[in-house]
């Protein structure tokens, strides 16, 4: 497999990108995904047992996403996002990538990510979606209004990609879902340190959920549609 045909860099030059750079810059980018690797992606999928993001581990996926993540953190493909968002050097910096196969009803509540990010990407791989807003996406005006979007909601299906510049500002969240929802996300952190930080309390999590996932799930089932924490 040919990375460079997996993801190219010259797809975010479709007439349907959409590249705001208010209220903070961000990037929505369909069809990122050519259609002939749609069956190995999903066969190469890790096989979460528990829902949210794990730290990237190459054992847990097959070649295609091995592949598909070797591209998604190379430094030409930052300087796209980089170029097209005004961030100036985001290929200097390192990345942290997480994968999620499934969510429960606690993720998805509204934040701006951490001061340790610089930008963050997402890349989806659904093969299908039910219909509804549920798990969609949502860049926000505010912290505190699930519905005060800023441009239209992003499926989670295959190819689909969304890119931001962390700001104070950068306010985003999708409405409670439970069930897959398959997802790439890679941060460019502001230090080495910050990523060993954030990777030893991933790999910690992924523990936790597999002796108290039931739990995980159980705290999560109530939240309300507008809940938000600050990062």
């Amino acid at each position: 497999m040919s990375a460079a045909v997996l993801l190219d860099p010259a797809r975010f030059d479709r007439p349907d990108t959409d590249i705001r750079l208010e209220p903070f810059p961000f990037m929505i980018a369909h069809g990122q995904l050519p259609d002939e690797f749609r069956s190995e992606l999903e066969r190469d999928f890790p096989r979460y047992t528990s829902a949210g993001f794990f730290p990237y581990d190459p054992s847990d996926c097959g070649p295609s996403v091995n592949a598909l993540v070797e591209k998604l953190t190379a430094p030409e493909f930052a300087s796209a996002i980089g170029k097209r968002l005004g961030i100036e050097g985001l290929g200097q910096y390192p990345t942290l990538v997480t994968l999620c196969r499934s969510l429960n009803k606690r993720h998805g509540t509204i934040h701006t990510d951490s001061t340790s990010k610089v930008a963050t990407a997402l890349l989806y791989l659904n093969s299908q979606w039910p219909d509804t807003s549920d798990g969609c996406l949502r860049f926000l005006s505010s912290i505190d209004n699930i519905d005060n979007t800023v441009a239209p909601e992003l499926k989670p299906l295959y190819g689909e990609f969304a890119v931001f510049k962390r700001c104070e500002n950068s306010f985003h969240g999708h409405l409670p879902y439970e069930g897959e929802r398959r997802v790439i996300q890679v941060a460019w952190l502001t230090s080495e340190e910050e990523k060993l930080r954030k990777t030893k309390r991933g790999k910690f999590a992924r523990t936790f959920k597999k002796l108290f996932g039931s739990l995980d799930r159980k705290l999560g089932a109530d939240r309300d549609r507008n809940a938000a924490h600050r990062d």
